[in-house]
């Protein structure tokens, strides 16, 4: 299927926070309870529509692993958004976000899109984390927020739809050119011509991130 516009993620954070659960409930639709720990990095895609422009997201799903850091820190390249994500019953995966954020801010675009997610919400009554700590954490280091349950789907597609929506507007602000490969947008068979008047590029081209 055609798309106006690539969008490359990258899903971080330690293991066993749930990363691999949010990109299936986000692609499928589905929770899987058991799931064997990612050895380096896993791929998933979708296509979303945003004011009447397909857009494939192109979600890399890393490994939490300090054996596979030096592997995930080749996939930020060229991505555009992340999910940096915790585990709100596991105090020690939120004590490690901000070793994931330097990383992230050292190795990927400086305009990246970074929301942070409080996964496991539907696990509220072991709570080790409070909501409170989660928005503090995101408001002094300029994330966006919010908590999710890769179980129950809340706020799953919700983190990915909202990141996708900033993204598309400072396309269309003109703040991305998009005819620089290292912005980390692809235009795609179905676009037509940027806001800014830089012609279509082929979709060829660019599906190299995805693969």
């Amino acid at each position: 299927m055609s798309y106006d516009y690539l969008f490359k993620y990258i899903i971080i954070g330690d293991t066993c926070v749930g990363k691999s659960c949010i990109l299936l409930q986000f692609t499928d639709k589905r929770f899987q309870a058991i799931h064997d720990l990612t050895i380096g990095v896993d791929y998933g895609a979708k296509m979303i529509s945003i004011e009447d422009k397909l857009i494939k997201l192109c979600i890399w799903d890393t490994a939490g692993q300090e054996t596979f850091r030096s592997i995930t820190r080749s996939y930020y390249r060229g991505a555009v958004a992340a999910l940096l994500v915790y585990d709100i019953t596991r105090r020690r995966t939120f004590d490690h976000l901000a070793d994931w954020l330097e990383d992230a801010r050292r190795h990927a675009n400086a305009d990246m899109t970074i929301v942070l997610i409080g996964n496991k919400s539907d696990l509220a009554r072991k709570r080790a984390v409070s909501t409170e700590e989660g928005e503090q954490f995101a408001k002094d280091h300029g994330l966006m927020f919010m908590e999710a349950s890769a179980r129950s789907g809340e706020n799953v597609e919700e983190a990915f739809l909202s990141t996708a929506e900033i993204i598309y507007k400072r396309i269309r602000d003109g703040q991305y050119d998009v005819s620089n490969e290292s912005c980390g947008i692809k235009i795609g068979e179905g676009g037509t011509q940027h806001p800014c008047g830089e012609r279509s590029l082929s979709s060829s081209r660019y599906d190299s991130c995805c693969s």
